[in-house]
C-alpha cells in the first residue's frame, strides 16, 4: 500500500466526491482525513464497502454521549493534575483574523479526535477478526439518532506547512514534539497545522510539555483508551470488516493484509499520544467542544 498516495477533495468526483461529502457531513468537521484520502487513493472498493460499515456507528446518540466523554476524560484527568493555560489573543500577539483562524481550525481537530479513535479501534479490532458489540447497550441513546446541533458547523478546513518546511524558529520545539510522540520523522497534522502559527506553538508547547510527559497525561490517555474500548464493546452495530467477510465480498488477502498493518500501525504508536493531545490543543484557546452530555 502506497501511503503517500492521496485523493484530495478537489480531485474526486462521482461517487467518490459523495463518499467524501458524506464523511464530512457524519464526522460534522469540514475535512476529510488522512486515512481516508490514502485509502481512497489506494483501495477506493475497499472505502466504499467500508463506510457502509462504519457509519451507522457514528450516528446515534450513544456515539454523541461517547464523543463528549472522550473529550472529558481527557480533560478532566489532566485539569485534576495541573491547569491547563488559556490563551487570548493579545498575549499571543496574533492578529484577530489569524486568531479567529486558529481557533478554527484547532476546533476542527477537536471534533475528530473522538471519531478518529473510533475509526482506528474499531477497524484494527474488525480486520483481526477481533470481536466488536460484544455487549450491546439496550437504553434508547444507543440506536436513536445522534442531535442535530452537537458539533455542527464549530470548525474551519484546517490547513497546513509541508512537513519540510518548518520555521527556523519552530525546529527546535518540532524536534521535542517529535521526540515526546516517539516519532523519528515526519509530523502529525495538528502540528503542521499550527507551525502557521509559530507564537502560539512555541509558547503552547513550553508550557504544555511537563504536563504531558507527566503522570496526569498518560493517565488521560488510559481513560480515553477505556472509554474507546467500551463503546466498541457496547455499540449495537457490527461491521463486517473481518478477513472471511471481506474476502466474501471480493477483496483478496494481499488487500486485506495491507489494510490490517494500516490500521494495526494507526492504531498504536504516536496515535495513542497524538489524538488525546486534540482536545488539549483546543482547550488553550477555548475552542473545546462539550464535555457533558444532556
Amino acid at each position: 500500500m502506497d501511503t503517500t498516495k492521496q485523493l484530495y477533495e478537489t480531485e474526486a468526483s462521482g461517487w467518490q466526491r459523495g463518499l467524501y461529502d458524506d464523511i464530512q457531513h457524519t464526522f460534522r468537521a469540514p475535512t476529510v482525513n488522512w486515512i481516508f484520502r490514502t485509502t481512497m487513493a489506494n483501495y477506493p472498493d475497499f472505502l466504499r464497502y467500508a463506510w457502509g460499515q462504519l457509519k451507522p456507528l457514528y450516528t446515534t446518540r450513544a456515539f454523541a454521549r461517547f464523543s463528549t466523554a472522550y473529550r472529558d476524560a481527557v480533560l478532566s484527568t489532566i485539569e485534576d493534575a495541573t491547569p491547563l493555560p488559556t490563551y487570548r489573543r493579545a498575549a499571543l500577539g496574533i492578529a484577530p483574523a489569524e486568531y479567529r483562524e486558529l481557533r478554527g481550525q484547532v476546533g476542527t481537530f477537536d471534533v475528530v479526535a473522538p471519531r478518529l479513535a473510533l475509526l482506528f479501534e474499531v477497524c484494527d479490532r474488525a480486520l483481526r477478526g477481533e470481536p466488536i458489540g460484544t455487549e450491546p447497550e439496550e437504553d434508547y441513546a444507543a440506536t436513536a439518532p445522534f442531535p442535530a446541533g452537537l458539533d455542527r458547523d464549530r470548525g474551519r478546513l484546517p490547513t497546513m506547512i509541508d512537513a519540510d518546511s518548518v520555521p527556523d524558529g519552530l525546529v527546535g520545539t518540532v524536534d521535542s514534539i517529535q521526540d515526546f510522540h516517539g516519532l523519528d520523522d515526519g509530523l502529525p497534522s495538528i502540528y503542521r497545522c499550527l507551525c502557521q502559527w509559530p507564537a502560539y506553538l512555541d509558547r503552547a508547547w513550553a508550557d504544555l510539555e511537563p504536563v504531558v510527559r507527566g503522570e496526569g497525561f498518560e493517565q488521560a490517555c488510559a481513560e480515553a483508551s477505556d472509554r474507546t474500548d467500551a463503546f466498541v464493546d457496547a455499540t449495537p452495530y457490527q461491521p463486517r470488516l473481518d478477513p472471511d467477510s471481506l474476502r466474501a465480498a471480493g477483496f483478496d488477502d494481499d488487500v486485506i493484509s495491507d489494510l490490517q498493518g494500516l490500521f494495526e500501525e494507526f492504531n498504536g504508536g504516536a496515535i495513542e499520544t497524538v489524538i488525546p493531545a486534540l482536545p488539549v490543543y483546543a482547550a488553550t484557546l477555548d475552542a473545546s467542544g462539550r464535555r457533558a452530555f444532556r
